[in-house]
């Protein structure tokens, strides 16, 4: 059997290159002017470590590959867990196990994880959003943050033009949103593939532009601060209540604690996250849903079948971004101040990596991706100024070995006996 040596040592030479450009040398300021460094030995180990193993996977990768597929324990583990998918009571049982985990979650550990564990929430809102554009419908949306941006603006602007609180400017968000999406669904009604995605990325940067220099009304790069935290039912969790409101410690009679904050808006970033999944999976059930999913395979089919592609994508773009405003209007009033550059094309790009790393359409797997995303680059902090080397390297990788994502979308289906 012929070994592709030329194309695994092309690999190789290709990883040490690009590697020893990006990691190997760097820029140092000696007095007024930048010099060339070069890195430490140790650098340029695991450099060489890391070309000798592409230099191996790719000159043996059909071999690995059916080996692991040939391995019976490997085949026979994914089909038991797909036996065990397919049963209804114990995914419920599950679910009503991860659900209840999530709750307990922040009264059992510190005040940074409940941080974390609400930032994770947001991009699973965002990422949830999203599937609904790029996963179930199929259109390619880079320019997601956008709608994200409206949403935390809008709350902002109400409450501080016309002091409304949280729950009033959540909706106000949605509503506003849902128009913008619903504006940016004309013009892009005939375009697909790549001149979408060029669309929407520049409706995001228009947005994140606008914001920018209508300094009189936003701000500008200033941004908006002092943006009133959310309240239960009128209940504060500041140490004292403004005029006329009452602190939630002596509504309840209990000692003053920072953290009762932080656990609340953990609480509420979960609930609208149920919200969120039960809300969707709903829509895939039903004909609209259906209609998504059927426009992403085949649009030419779609309209021969004589449904409308018009009201198909103009719903779409108008539910996802629904989503996007709440996730925004959070973000706003948990941050307690917004400026434009909250809302860079990143965040569009990693929103759109959540959704292709964990399965197109699947909201479990969007989930998982949005952990992964979030939570990794915390507990590899040494490794924060290489955070998009390593990014960049994770999507190769998945689009390597699982370019149907983590856990890919499942749906009952028939198989006839060839």
């Amino acid at each position: 059997m012929r070994l592709p040596i030329k194309s695994a040592l092309f690999s190789a030479i290709v990883v040490l290159i690009l590697g020893g450009l990006i990691l190997g040398l760097r820029l140092t300021q000696q007095g007024t002017q930048l010099t060339v460094v070069g890195a430490e030995t140790e650098t340029f180990v695991w450099l060489a470590a890391g070309a000798i193993t592409i230099f191996i996977y790719s000159l043996f990768r059909a071999q690995i590959s059916s080996g692991i597929a040939n391995i019976p324990r490997f085949t026979g583990l994914v089909n038991r867990f797909e036996q065990v998918r397919d049963i209804k009571a114990l995914r419920l049982a599950f679910m009503a196990l991860i659900i209840l985990g999530a709750f307990i979650f922040p009264f059992y550990t510190s005040r940074s994880h409940i941080d974390l564990g609400t930032l994770v929430l947001i991009y699973v809102m965002l990422g949830l959003g999203l599937n609904i554009v790029v996963g179930l419908a199929g259109l390619l949306d880079l320019g997601y943050v956008g709608f994200y941006a409206v949403g935390a603006y809008t709350y902002a602007l109400l409450a501080m033009y016309f002091s409304v609180g949280f729950w009033t400017g959540l909706a106000a968000a949605g509503v506003m949103a849902a128009i913008f999406g619903f504006l940016l669904g004309f013009p892009v009604l005939r375009l697909r593939g790549d001149y979408l995605a060029i669309v929407t990325l520049g409706f995001g940067e228009i947005i994140r532009i606008l914001l920018n220099n209508w300094t009189e009304f936003t701000g500008g790069p200033r941004g908006i601060g002092n943006i009133p935290k959310p309240t239960l039912f009128g209940l504060e969790f500041n140490r004292r209540a403004s005029e006329g409101a009452q602190t939630f410690h002596d509504y309840f009679g209990f000692a003053y604690n920072t953290n009762h904050r932080v656990i609340f808006l953990y609480l509420l970033a979960l609930v609208l996250v149920l919200i969120t999944l039960f809300v969707i999976n709903r829509m895939m059930r039903m004909p609209l849903g259906r209609s998504w999913e059927a426009m992403r395979e085949d649009e030419i089919a779609c309209r021969a079948l004589g449904m409308n592609p018009t009201h198909i994508k103009l719903t779409a773009f108008t539910i996802g971004a629904i989503f996007a405003g709440f996730a925004g209007s959070f973000f706003a009033a948990r941050q307690g101040f917004i400026s434009p550059e909250s809302f860079t094309f990143i965040e569009s790009a990693i929103i759109l990596a959540i959704v292709v790393l964990g399965g197109m359409g699947s909201q479990v797997g969007v989930i998982l991706a949005a952990i992964a995303m979030t939570v990794l680059p915390e507990l590899a902090r040494e490794f924060n100024e290489y955070r998009m080397l390593l990014f960049g390297l994770m999507m190769v990788l998945m689009m390597i070995w699982r370019p149907q994502g983590l856990v890919p979308m499942h749906r009952p289906h028939v198989e006839l006996k060839s």
